[in-house]
């Protein structure tokens, strides 16, 4: 039985660790190292319509839904313990997601800074995940 509370939940946690990552602390790096900004701060792509921004995030929301999923069905399957749901979440992020983003990366000629401040959402997101599977762990 997949607990679909903690599924939905670790999603949110997710997504908040992108909010706060993607905004007060690497939101301007970030920016700049996609080009989004200039060094000065000045815009050099104008933003998506609200639209576009909307499906993104919704577009973004599910995509982590699919991951909380995955990791419910991986935790129902096998009652790890709460360090071993740590392990696990953290290490896919750490061990699977990133190297996948950093090939992607190394054959785009993206930054290696760009590399860390998304390879760092990645493991730091599954890792609040796991935090929330750990949550609602039964007693």
């Amino acid at each position: 039985n997949i607990n679909m509370l903690a599924v939905v939940l670790g999603a949110v946690a997710f997504f908040a660790v992108g909010m706060l990552w993607y905004g007060a602390l690497f939101g301007k790096a970030w920016r700049r190292e996609t080009g989004i900004e200039d060094a000065n701060g000045v815009m050099t792509k104008q933003p998506d319509s609200t639209g576009r921004v909307v499906l993104i995030f919704a577009l973004c929301f599910a995509f982590e839904l699919l991951i909380a999923l995955m990791l419910g069905h991986q935790f129902a399957r096998t009652s790890p313990t709460a360090r071993g749901i740590m392990m696990i979440s953290t290490g896919f992020g750490a061990t699977i997601m990133a190297p996948a983003v950093g090939i992607n990366y190394l054959f785009q000629g993206k930054s290696g800074k760009l590399f860390a401040i998304d390879a760092g959402h990645l493991i730091v997101g599954m890792a609040a995940m796991g935090a929330v599977f750990v949550a609602f762990m039964p007693d």
